[in-house]
């Protein structure tokens, strides 16, 4: 056939890495919706001839071209504004990407135990559940990178639907199986054709039958939010000759704001911890027309030790306090600090060794709302926000993507916010010192956003909500149950000895 003639010309571990090279164009600023499932429903054909050690070999090369096309903005990071040397940084990055392959190995490796079973089964079934499998691994373990679940680039079509049941899991999955049908359709025999076409029947029966989900309804008046985008260059953020015009910018765009019930600021507005920051400056919040929510810095003694909070002050009827929880590794703490303490000799980066809070925290009562706050990229980790739920009605996520430069992420994280969104019912209002700030509906589309590295007030008016989603309710158990399941029956020849 055709297409094994080209995977004997170009070699299977070649031709898997271009496919993972092309993975990152399903997704945001790209947005080619089809090339993601196609790319991986390549790697899973690749999958069907391959032992074990072939497959796990395949499943790494798609990876590394996968991450190192989709993460390449942990370089502008760590160079451009990290100032860390660039072969340090691309030698870093290059370790970090070889980090993060391991999981679609994991997930070749994974499959391969059912090489025993027919090539349309191994494609439709269990090659889709050993990979969503790996992508929720790959979001939980060491920290958790919960970046490109394949979910992520399905949000502007129906599987989208899928969100508030399953979360973006339940679209990693549905798409995945999607895009080794379509692959099917174009290489396989006949029977794995009328298998392919069924799978394609089968899925969208399931999002017609889904339709939207109820439980999830409006609670109280829509509510007027600004966010305050004042676009502050880093390497002025935190010159302490320019604490002054910082904190005065701030309070000069709030006053040229319309009315709002909500005035939000970004993560880390003001350079400075939260017992520098003078009375005066913030009882002229207290008696604001609107409730604040702004970016702060903390820290405490405990002992002779000094810890640090990158948090968030509410200040409404009484003043509330949010603590980050899911930290930046080498970003916000050093992992492994025996081993990699090296590396704050070349990071430039101010406030870079935090705590994580380690409790459980409740929604600020703002606005006559419940508003839940998430810091930078907490909002990339669904567990995260679906802590506050379902209390809270309005979401909140304060950040400093300038960190990122040009590059793929802020676009990457304003997909996953609007994911977030989607799988709660909740609006989401997303603050960023330099764009891409939003304000997003419960049903995940972008009411208003500010562009990138301009000067904004973001003014707009959301819906609060009340209620539960599937998804707030179990979480991702059911889509990772099922999964399990699914590469289980089909991974043993046990269970064909029993039929």
């Amino acid at each position: 056939m055709k297409h094994r003639c080209l995977v004997h010309r170009i070699g299977p571990p070649t031709l898997a890495l271009a496919a993972g090279a092309l993975f990152p164009l399903g997704f945001a600023p790209f947005e080619y919706v089809l090339v993601a499932p196609l790319a991986l429903g390549l790697l899973f054909v690749l999958w069907l001839s391959a032992g074990y050690l072939r497959a796990a070999l395949l499943g790494f090369c798609f990876g590394v071209g996968l991450f190192s096309v989709g993460v390449s903005w942990v370089y502008v990071s760590l160079h451009q504004f990290g100032g860390m040397p660039p072969l340090l940084a691309a030698l870093l990055v290059f370790g970090f990407v070889l980090i993060m392959s391991v999981y679609p190995a994991a997930a070749g490796l994974l499959q391969a135990v059912g090489r025993h079973r027919p090539a349309a089964q191994r494609m439709l079934l269990l090659m889709p559940a050993c990979w969503i499998l790996c992508e929720w691994l790959r979001g939980f373990a060491f920290s958790g990178f919960p970046w490109l679940y394949l979910g992520y680039g399905m949000i502007d079509t129906p599987l989208a639907l899928l969100a508030p049941f399953g979360g973006v899991l339940a679209g990693s999955w549905l798409a995945a199986i999607g895009g080794a049908a379509l692959v099917l359709l174009v290489t396989g025999p006949g029977t794995d054709r009328l298998a392919a076409l069924g799978a394609v029947c089968a899925g969208v029966l399931l999002i017609l039958a889904l339709g939207r989900p109820g439980g999830v309804t409006p609670i109280g008046q829509p509510i007027r939010v600004t966010v305050i985008q004042n676009n502050v260059p880093l390497d002025q953020k935190w010159s302490p000759d320019a604490i002054g015009s910082i904190a005065g910018g701030y309070l000069a765009a709030s006053r040229n704001s319309p009315a709002a019930d909500l005035l939000i600021w970004p993560e880390a507005a003001l350079p400075l911890y939260l017992d520098e920051i003078h009375d005066g400056y913030l009882m002229q919040l207290r008696h604001w027309p609107a409730d604040f929510l702004l970016g702060v810095l903390e820290r405490r003694r405990i002992g002779d030790k000094i810890i640090l909070y990158n948090s968030a002050l509410g200040l409404g009827e009484s003043d509330a306090l949010y603590r980050k929880q899911q930290l930046v590794p080498f970003g916000e703490y050093l992992p492994l600090r025996g081993l990699f303490g090296w590396v704050l000799n070349y990071l430039q980066i101010p406030m870079s060794d935090f705590t994580a809070w380690p409790d459980k925290q409740l929604p600020m009562a703002l606005a006559g709302q419940k508003v839940a706050v998430s810091i930078c990229y907490e909002d990339a980790f669904p567990a995260v926000v679906r802590q506050s739920l379902p209390a809270a009605t309005v979401l909140v996520n304060l950040s400093e993507d300038a960190w990122f430069g040009d590059s793929l992420a802020p676009h990457q994280r304003l997909q996953m916010a609007r994911m977030r969104a989607l799988e709660s019912g909740r609006p989401l209002v997303r603050a960023s010192n330099n764009g891409l700030s939003a304000l997003i509906s419960a049903d995940g589309q972008v009411l208003k956003s500010a562009p990138q590295f301009r000067q904004r007030i973001l003014h707009g008016v959301i819906v609060p909500m009340t209620g539960e989603t599937p998804f707030v309710r179990y979480g991702s158990l059911p889509v990772l149950g099922f999964a399990l399941l699914v590469v289980v029956l089909g991974s043993f020849p046990w269970v064909r000895r029993l039929r």
